[in-house]
């Protein structure tokens, strides 16, 4: 029986999350649906924070371009562009291709639509789905084995099937450009879901607490829920706190390592300074507030990049500012930030191919997991290859008290 209007499912045994089903005139493609339809997506969206619509393998690159638009009416028309801040373009400009960024290796852009990566592992041939290219094309995922400070040892990763959480991130510039309201990520060559990794809490007593996933996962966590689990101290403290990004922060953090869990940086001042970094103007260096709320669901949301950040400022009830510099700043994000990716508490997406995740990039933290080089029994490399969009949004998250 076919549908006729659109149907948003939450997910069984999920902290959160839902399955999308278009209606039948759609034709398969979410960028068809009409204003109604639409908007029950965009409630769906805000509400459940990551949705998944199925068998999405065919979708075009204008579709998704188009879909992950419609969720910002603040985004120009790409005629309307004259500049990098103008925020029609991908979510992170053209400091993602920068020789010194830690997102540089993050895959090639699809030369028919620009607001739209291809990410993933391995060689393509020119003619192979997902290529848009029409060249052969390579493409490295994101080890947490070139980020983090401290990585899993080789046997740790191939005989015992480890993997980390790589970087727990907003998807944003966080410079010049305001982040991207929703992220799209498509799944169009994905491993088998029979395939498995665990990554052990190195935190936690005896290193007892362990999350099983399949190989490649993209996980989440809530910022409603990280809010939410805070003491009231803290909740006063992050309500009052404005989180100051630093310049070209992706180059400023690529001689440091991260943590552990990937929520933050070990500070041992390997930062770039200041003075090394490409030009920059102290008007583009992004303050946000810490704490973001749903404009469907009135609920605060913890947001901040605790690898990127570089200074908080707390504003006391006399209205004094108290600042935390660099390492602080990263210690009392991290002592925020942890509890929320506890395992009870993160949505694991297990990729089939065809999935089209929607996700709401400004109400939660996402990390990329799994080690794909040299994994398979004959010591190849396993391959991925994924469609990802989102757009700068033309104004920036608020807090409403």
């Amino acid at each position: 029986m076919h549908s006729t209007s659109i149907s948003v499912t939450p997910l069984d045994s999920a902290p959160f999350g839902a399955k999308v089903t278009l209606p039948e005139y759609a034709k398969n493609d979410p960028a068809n649906l009409t204003d109604e339809d639409f908007e029950t997506l965009f409630n769906g969206v805000h509400k459940h924070l990551v949705v998944v619509i199925p068998n999405q393998a065919e979708l075009s690159p204008k579709s998704q371009y188009l879909i992950t638009k419609r969720f910002d009416p603040s985004i120009p028309e790409p005629k309307e562009v004259e500049g990098a801040g103008s925020g029609a373009g991908y979510g992170h400009g053209k400091e993602f291709r920068h020789e010194q960024s830690v997102l540089k290796k993050d895959g090639t852009t699809v030369k028919s639509q620009p607001q739209v990566q291809i990410l993933g592992q391995g060689k393509f041939g020119a003619d192979e789905p997902g290529n848009e290219n029409g060249e052969d094309i390579s493409l490295t995922h994101p080890s947490h084995t070139t980020f983090h400070h401290t990585p899993l040892t080789e046997q740790q990763i191939k005989e015992e099937n480890r993997t980390r959480f790589y970087r727990w991130h907003i998807d944003s510039a966080l410079y010049d450009l305001s982040p991207p309201v929703v992220t799209t990520l498509l799944g169009i060559k994905v491993p088998p879901t029979t395939q498995k990794q665990t990554i052990v809490y190195e935190d936690s007593p005896n290193q007892e607490t362990k999350l099983e996933l399949t190989r490649g996962a993209t996980c989440f966590t809530s910022g409603a829920l990280a809010f939410k689990g805070l003491s009231p101290e803290d909740q006063k403290f992050a309500l009052s706190t404005t989180v100051e990004y630093a310049p070209h922060p992706y180059i400023f953090i690529s001689p440091a390592g991260a943590t552990n869990d990937g929520l933050t940086m070990v500070s041992e001042d390997k930062e770039f300074s200041f003075d090394k970094l490409p030009e920059w103007e102290s008007s583009k260096v992004k303050k946000l507030p810490m704490v973001w709320t749903n404009p469907v669901t009135k609920e605060h949301h913890l947001q901040l990049h605790g690898c990127c950040l570089y200074k908080l400022h707390t504003t006391n009830d006399d209205g004094s500012v108290t600042t935390l510099d660099l390492k602080d700043a990263r210690n009392k994000a991290h002592e925020l930030m942890r509890p929320a990716i506890e395992p009870e508490k993160v949505l694991a997406h297990a990729w089939s191919e065809g999935d089209l995740v929607i996700f709401y990039n400004i109400g939660v933290w996402h990390s990329v997991t799994g080690e794909f080089k040299g994994i398979n029994k004959d010591g190849k490399d396993e391959r991925r290859l994924m469609h990802q969009c989102n757009i700068a949004s033309a104004v920036d998250p608020k807090t409403i008290q």
